[in-house]
């Protein structure tokens, strides 16, 4: 096919910029209908003419762009790399008085028999007011204020290609909210529209998406196997991850289409309860549907309609761990764990409830109940002239992003007339942001004493105790219980504890069981341990009976 040939077929209209690339020329320019396209540079360059004209706003969507169409000439058979036959982008270019317009930016691509690219034509059309508007619309509506649009392409998608299976893929950001806060609104819908553009330069003709509510998106993709789905999505991790260097964590659920006149809405509700049964879970990026989540879900339903009566109510009762010296026998303190005894369910474990308060916000009003409760018995017992033990309480990480909760503390201390040396402040070891950061160094600023809870489980590194502004080391049951089984293990844990030690870190071992097991930690230099070799959590009551006693 000769040049004429080329742009008689593809255009019939006159503002457009042609360019086209083959084996034995390389990129050449065919016709510039447009004049603020920078003709003359891409003349010189071809289309890595890009990099130099896109907005920066646009930078790693150009990258993404140039790098799939590279991929796809320098390989024989590219039908692995660039499936379908052409690549549609919108992406803001500066033209020559570094004026920013928005182009449509398209490129076909003509294939051997063999799958590899014979030529390529590119074309560059600046966006009118309407298409822009689109566009817009499409970036800020969500699709569930007109779910029959989606729905509707991907049912006449698959009734066209019934030899296929499909699948839907729900994504989203783990933590959007809490990006928002750190980063700024503006940022999050910059970081929205980057995947609404890298989604519409990924997905070829066979494979639909949508933005959905806030930061969901989903994808309708034909597959031959489930590795064919988990490829699909490791790719999209890696086009989506790392905008403007920020980090975050993506979270897909897969659902298999298995008929295709079942309501198509009840394949994406699979893929958003199975994204959902991951949230939270650093193990895990990617979970395929089954059909016992819709169970769980309803009981999420069932405790989420519940919560907000429940603490009304005071169904949600503290329950107190005690803490033990391994060489006295004595308790020397204790931490609170929140239960609920439901009225008509009787006590919900913590592991029901805890991570979904966790994820919903909830848990920002339970803990600040929690805090408050603790503080009353200690209140109590310096009223009634008793021993004061030490009560730590959990701070979720969700607090840490908001300073403020550091003047809820603050009141409480003051409300209730107590030493701040009596509320211990727990905090689960995770990855810290910045803003985390903030609110542990208020906590350090305000004089409470920090530990680390659950040190050894996942995050946390031992490059990590040099800089760290908490106080006290809590052990994992997990690091504990995995690494005592051998001497190697026994080896590792003996030098954390003592190195810990030798920088000015107290240590708590958590989930002690065995008579055995506390004798190790006591040989190590760790003294203080708490799990069910010396008690279980127990209500406010019988703690108090076992206090009488002091000793175990």
């Amino acid at each position: 096919m000769d040049k004429e040939s080329i742009v008689d077929v593809l255009t019939a209209d006159t503002d457009v910029f042609f360019a086209c690339w083959d084996t034995d020329n390389g990129w050449q320019v065919l016709t510039n209908g447009n004049a603020s396209f920078p003709a003359a540079l891409f003349a010189q360059k071809g289309i890595e003419a890009l990099r130099d004209v896109v907005a920066e706003t646009d930078g790693r969507l150009c990258d993404n762009f140039l790098q799939e169409i590279h991929r796809g000439v320098e390989s024989h058979n590219n039908e692995d790399v660039i499936k379908g036959n052409c690549r549609t982008v919108h992406m803001h270019i500066l033209d020559m008085h570094g004026e920013c317009i928005y182009y449509r930016l398209k490129c076909n691509f003509m294939k051997r028999d063999d799958g590899s690219i014979e030529k390529i034509v590119f074309q560059a059309r600046e966006l009118d007011a309407e298409e822009k508007y689109r566009i817009h619309l499409a970036q800020s509506v969500t699709n569930d204020r007109n779910p029959n649009v989606f729905t509707q392409d991907v049912m006449k998608l698959m009734r066209k290609h019934q030899k296929c299976k499909f699948a839907l893929i729900q994504l989203d950001v783990e933590r959007f909210k809490v990006i928002n806060e750190m980063y700024g609104e503006d940022f999050g819908d910059d970081l929205l529209k980057y995947f609404e553009n890298t989604l519409k330069y990924i997905c070829n003709e066979m494979q639909l998406y949508v933005r959905l509510t806030a930061d969901v998106f989903m994808i309708a993709t034909p597959y031959e196997t489930k590795e064919d789905i988990l490829a699909f999505v490791s790719m999209l991790e890696q086009r989506l991850s790392g905008y403007e260097n920020v980090k975050y964590t993506l979270a897909f659920g897969v659902c298999f289409v298995t008929d295709i006149n079942t309501n198509l809405r009840l394949y994406g509700d699979g893929a958003a309860l199975a994204r959902q049964s991951i949230k939270g879970d650093a193990l895990h990026k990617v979970a395929f549907y089954q059909e016992s989540m819709r169970a769980d879900a309803r009981k999420r339903k069932v405790l989420e309609d519940a919560m907000h009566q429940a603490l009304e109510n005071h169904e949600f009762i503290m329950y107190l761990q005690p803490k033990y010296s391994i060489s006295t026998y004595k308790m020397v303190g204790a931490e609170a764990l929140v239960r609920w005894q439901h009225p008509e369910r009787g006590l919900i474990p913590p592991n029901d409830f805890i991570p979904i308060f966790e994820e919903n916000g909830f848990v920002i009003p339970l803990d600040e109940f929690m805090w408050e409760e603790a503080c009353k018995l200690l209140a109590e017992w310096q009223r009634e002239g008793k021993e004061m033990l030490p009560i730590s309480v959990n701070v979720s990480r969700r607090h840490l992003i908001d300073v403020h909760f550091v003047e809820v503390l603050n009141h409480l201390i003051e409300k209730y007339q107590i030493p701040k040396r009596y509320l211990e402040i727990e905090i689960t070891e995770t990855e810290q942001s910045k803003m985390q950061e903030r609110g542990i160094a208020l906590l350090k600023e305000n004089g409470y004493t920090l530990l680390m809870d659950d040190f050894g489980s996942g995050y946390s590194t031992l490059n990590m105790l040099k800089d760290t502004q908490f106080d006290v080391i809590k052990i994992d049951r997990g690091f504990l219980q995995n690494f005592i089984a051998s001497d190697r293990g026994q080896k590792i844990v003996e030098h954390t504890i003592k190195m810990s030690q030798d920088i000015g870190l107290g240590m708590v071992a958590e989930g002690v069981e065995t008579k055995e097991q506390a004798e190790f930690l006591s040989n190590c230099g760790c003294d203080i341990a708490q799990g069910f070799y010396y008690a279980k959590p127990m209500c406010v009551a019988d703690f108090k009976q076992l206090q009488l006693g002091k000793a175990r």
